[in-house]
């Protein structure tokens, strides 16, 4: 059997050039595949993936707070500024319930109402309500015996909406007089399931009706 002995040794120029030519052109393959992934063809400075707003649409966009400080137009009754005229302002006493237990105390407060067509303005500051409490035809206690501050306030009332106190007045289920105002103690209003009634005025307009409550 005959075998086949390549040479050793020096192989001629040719070969080497051959290969440093395979690997110059590997080199420049792998350079090429590199800038066409950085640079992206196809691909402008202009334009945005699709379906990503662009930065300048996205900042005219609208913001939630800028809705929230977006006045929304109401609708208006005439409003002429006039005083109220009494007849048409509805006034109700108001108590937080009609039956009391010992030591509970009446909260006190009151409704306005205005059944005319145009808007009006009354003063409804405590300055200008006074709170009665009455038992056939007793008076047991008055609001302005022994109120020590007030204020006026102007109010606009819309006709049909109901206008509240904002706080109650608290009954101490005592006498009052303006001359028990520094007194320690008070007498006591009778309980046992007396009934009382609560009657109201706001500037010079009074309730049409009282209140009726029960003392335990």
């Amino acid at each position: 059997m005959s075998t086949i002995k390549h040479p050793v040794g020096r192989q001629s120029s040719k070969v080497y050039r051959r290969r440093r030519l395979v690997v110059g052109f590997g080199l420049l393959a792998v350079l090429v595949i590199i800038i066409l992934i950085v640079v992206r063809p196809g691909a402008s400075s202009g334009e945005s993936d699709s379906g990503s707003p662009s930065a300048d649409s996205a900042g005219e966009a609208p913001t939630a707070t800028d809705a929230a400080e977006t006045p929304v137009p109401e609708a208006s009754a005439a409003v002429d500024g006039s005083p109220c005229d009494p007849a048409q302002v509805q006034l109700d006493a108001v108590t937080d319930a009609v039956r009391y237990e010992s030591g509970q105390q009446p909260q006190l407060s009151l409704s306005l109402t205005n059944t005319g067509t145009n808007s009006c303005v009354i003063n409804a500051g405590t300055a200008a309500q006074v709170f009665t409490i009455t038992s056939g035809a007793e008076t047991y206690w008055t609001s302005t015996d022994c109120q020590t501050e007030s204020s006026d306030s102007q109010v606009t009332l819309k006709p049909g909406i109901v206008v509240s106190s904002s706080t109650p007045i608290a009954w101490d289920r005592t006498r009052s007089a303006v001359d028990t105002c520094d007194a320690v103690t008070r007498d006591g209003a009778p309980a046992g399931g007396a009934s009382y009634n609560l009657s109201v005025t706001v500037d010079g307009i009074e309730a049409a009706s009282a209140k009726q409550i029960l003392l335990f």
